[in-house]
């Protein structure tokens, strides 16, 4: 089950990567092409206008062709993406290949968090797929790092093809271990296969595997009701409103433009721009820790009690920031200590909890695609935040902060009023239909 688990969430570690990698990169691009401040943004983006479509439509073949299939489609883009970006020879070639790399970034955050919740119990369900978040940040740091090191040995002209080319490595890699992956049995119980089903979870080490095949053709009977499944009906209305909620509020907290402009930021503050680059693998190990502690935090003390902390927590430094900024002569020490800050509270609260809460409130028959809307909306709000960060951060300075802290404030209220609790409860007994005070109805019970 661990193996299972952690073999999808490599996927992850690419994901981080692919996401981050590009920070190192932008000075570069700008000079090579000669590219406006705009430009540059779109550049970043391309990606993310990719992730958009990869994640819209990579519930439906999820759903219909499973949950193994579409892993070895996303390995195979990766691979042909980091090479693409790495030998490209004009600009559109470039924004071509950075675009498959988002298409396979916006699938892997749709299939991934699927894959892992449907292979396991409920018990251990929230850090075992908060391991596609650990790997996801730790694909972060490992991008900033190999960045500050090509940076350092290959020539300027060349650096950034490196920077984006060593993503290969660990693509092909994936490649290969998604062909060991056991299919999810949940899917396998959801297109008639129960008999396969039962084989799966005896070899990944459920207790009682017939119980299991039962309760889920038991959810799939009651979920579909003999007619086809449907996102977008009554019954579903809360888990939807909360998965594109959760999404949005996860990308208006202005971690993409952390990630991906880190190095300029810190300029900003007064950094020099070698100095900019270490700040930045400051901020991926910081990630990476606080990641860690929330492995251990999530399947304890649940979902919202996470997300109470994380939006105080994450508003308190980005106010830090912004007042820091706007300031007549901004400390560099306090710009560093507040993102630091930042980043620790969002790796420890949204950053662990969205994959995890998005991958549990919908039913098996519509799984695939109510994580697709899910991560739909993260990369539209991912895409136009990244998109415009560049022209807002040089017209406004430490302003942009302010409006990213007010969001977490806005987010508190989302938590407190709405979200509900889905630690510890079977995915087949999560009925977001018959929610109430907060908490999930179990429909076992009912």
């Amino acid at each position: 089950m661990i193996l299972a688990a952690a073999g999808a969430a490599l996927g992850g570690l690419l994901f981080g990567v692919d996401t981050a990698v590009i920070s190192g990169t932008t000075s570069a691009l700008q000079a090579r092409f000669a590219l406006s401040d705009s430009a540059l943004g779109f550049t970043v983006a391309s990606a993310l206008i990719g992730t958009v479509i990869g994640a819209l439509t990579a519930g439906a073949p999820a759903d219909r062709f499973g949950r193994r299939a579409m892993l070895i489609v996303i390995a195979l883009c990766y691979v042909v993406s980091s090479l693409g970006c790495a030998f490209a020879s004009g600009w559109y070639s470039l924004v071509a290949f950075r675009f498959l790399g988002g298409l396979a970034i916006g699938a892997a955050s749709v299939v991934t968090p699927i894959y892992i919740a449907e292979v396991s119990p409920a018990a251990y369900r929230g850090r075992l797929v908060a391991l596609n978040q650990l790997n996801i940040v730790l694909g972060i740091l490992l991008a900033f790092l190999s960045n500050f090191v090509i940076a350092g040995l290959a020539p300027p002209e060349t650096a950034w093809r490196w920077m984006l080319g060593i993503i290969a490595a660990p693509s092909a890699i994936f490649l290969a271990i998604t062909f060991l992956l056991p299919e999810s049995p949940r899917w396998l119980t959801v297109q008639g296969r129960g008999d396969a089903a039962h084989l799966v979870m005896a070899r990944l080490g459920f207790a009682d595997p017939d119980a299991e095949v039962d309760r889920m053709l038991a959810a799939a009977a009651r979920d579909t009701h003999g007619e086809k499944p449907r996102l977008f009906q009554s019954a579903h209305s809360l888990p939807v409103t909360c998965a594109i909620l959760i999404a949005m509020f996860n990308q208006l907290s202005g971690i993409n433009a952390l990630l991906y402009y880190a190095p300029r930021i810190f300029e900003l503050g007064g950094a020099g721009a070698d100095t900019a680059l270490l700040q930045s693998v400051a901020v991926g190990g910081t990630n990476l820790v606080f990641t860690i502690l929330a492995l251990f935090l999530i399947d304890r003390f649940g979902r919202k009690p996470l997300l109470y902390f994380g939006s105080v927590a994450t508003a308190a430094a980005l106010f830090l920031v912004a007042a820091q900024l706007e300031s007549a002569q901004p400390d560099g020490t306090m710009v560093l200590l507040g993102l630091l800050g930042f980043i620790a509270a969002f790796a420890v609260s949204q950053g662990a909890v969205i994959w995890v809460f998005i991958s549990e409130v919908f039913p098996s028959t519509v799984r695939g695609k109510g994580q697709a809307l899910g991560s739909a909306t993260h990369w539209v709000m991912a895409a136009a935040i990244t998109w415009v960060f560049p022209v807002f951060a040089t017209n406004l300075g430490g302003w942009v902060f302010a409006f990213f802290g007010g969001m977490m404030v806005l987010q508190l209220l989302f938590v407190w009023k709405l979200m509900p609790e889905t630690n510890g409860i079977a995915l087949e007994d999560i009925d977001l239909g018959n929610a109430a005070s907060g908490r999930v109805g179990l429909a076992a019970a009912q």
